[in-house]
């Protein structure tokens, strides 16, 4: 989020499931779309724990809830406010599309934890939620509750995927640790910035 009352980069994220060469979410095949169900599930179940890594900067929580960005834990069907959207596309273009990721992600990390987070929905056989069909971003706070949020912050995220036995089997321990390293130290350095935009404008802009 560069630039001041604009929305951020996204990176959304599609992502379609096969079974023996056949796409799985399609929406005309009633059959397997319990398996694409629990795919999702599994996301939406380990979302929090893998936000530090698909947002990984601070700047990162600047952007969501905001614009079009998403922040509850939500799906729907082409809702464009949710979280996880399934687009009205059918046959082998159906897909689920995660909207929460942004360009500062590295992109091999949370493809491979975004796989096994659904995978493991579908091994546990995790039931999806009902669809919110509802504008996210226009619906009073009273009207969310028992909406699951997205870490408000780096810190936060943090803290979920250190507590997560799925982040730890499923990362080499050196990348791990040295992942959480960095992203701490991150959090200390902004901590004790004077001046928030110029740490953010150095760290994002500048450096890279």
């Amino acid at each position: 989020l560069p630039l001041k009352e604009h929305c951020g980069s996204g990176l959304h994220i599609n992502l379609s499931l096969l079974s023996n060469g056949i796409n799985i979410f399609k929406q005309d095949s009633d059959t397997d779309n319990h398996i694409a169900d629990s795919f999702i599930a599994g996301i939406l179940n380990r979302i929090n724990e893998i936000t530090v890594f698909s947002n990984p900067i601070i700047n990162s929580y600047s952007r969501l809830g905001k614009g079009e960005a998403p922040k509850y834990i939500s799906w729907s069907h082409q809702n464009r406010s949710q979280l996880i959207r399934v687009p009205s596309q059918r046959g082998d273009l159906s897909r689920m599309e995660l909207r929460s990721p942004d360009p500062a992600c590295n992109p091999y990390i949370v493809f491979a934890l975004l796989i096994s987070a659904g995978l493991e929905g579908i091994k546990n056989h995790l039931e999806l939620p009902q669809p919110v069909d509802r504008n996210l971003y226009e619906v009073l706070e009273q009207e969310t509750q028992g909406i699951g949020t997205l870490p408000e912050s780096l810190e936060k995220a943090i803290e979920y995927a250190k507590s997560s036995s799925f982040i730890k089997e499923n990362l080499n321990d050196r990348i791990l640790n040295s992942f959480i390293t960095e992203k701490e130290s991150e959090c200390i350095n902004y901590q004790k910035a004077i001046d928030k935009n110029n740490f953010e404008f150095v760290e994002y802009f500048l450096n890279y």
